[in-house]
């Protein structure tokens, strides 16, 4: 289904591809919750062997689920828990080869096996972070890490928090 959508294979291409969606998407819309929406359901339809794509809001000091593809979630992730609280206590990516081995690793699906995590981060700010889970192992790289905190930023830009 991937390939029949007409999306390209390099990465790099594909990256590029997205952002300039995303950017039509968001044209003259500054709400985050559309937005969020939109780019969740861009990235899980374009994206190869992705089984979850969204957001966790921080609110009162916790990742609150946000708007997301995918099957049910977790409501609520401590921050420092899990891969996404990890990203959300470091402001840093987390890219991980296989979650079964990050410690403390949440299991919302337990068909997710690679995970990656960007903190949105707006005028020194943690926003919340972009959660996207594949059921491969291995799944995610550099070119996906430097893709995803492009349009990432471009999210926490385009948009009024």
């Amino acid at each position: 289904m991937w390939q029949e959508l007409g999306y390209p294979e390099d990465k790099n291409e594909l990256y590029d591809l997205l952002s300039a969606q995303l950017a039509a998407l968001m044209d003259g819309e500054r709400d985050s919750l559309p937005n969020m929406a939109n780019m969740s359901a861009l990235l899980f339809d374009a994206l190869r062997d992705v089984n979850w794509a969204g957001f966790y809001l921080m609110k009162d000091g916790m990742l609150v689920l946000g708007p997301f593809q995918g099957k049910p979630a977790c409501i609520r992730i401590p921050v420092g828990r899990g891969v996404c609280g990890t990203a959300a206590k470091t402001l840093e990516t987390q890219l991980v080869y296989d979650v079964h081995q990050f410690p403390g690793h949440i299991a919302c699906d337990g068909a997710s096996n690679s995970e990656i995590v960007i903190p949105l981060i707006k005028d020194d700010r943690l926003i919340g972070v972009l959660d996207i889970d594949s059921p491969v192992v291995g799944r995610f790289d550099l070119k996906d890490r430097h893709g995803l905190e492009k349009l990432a930023g471009q999210l926490t830009e385009g948009c009024d928090w």
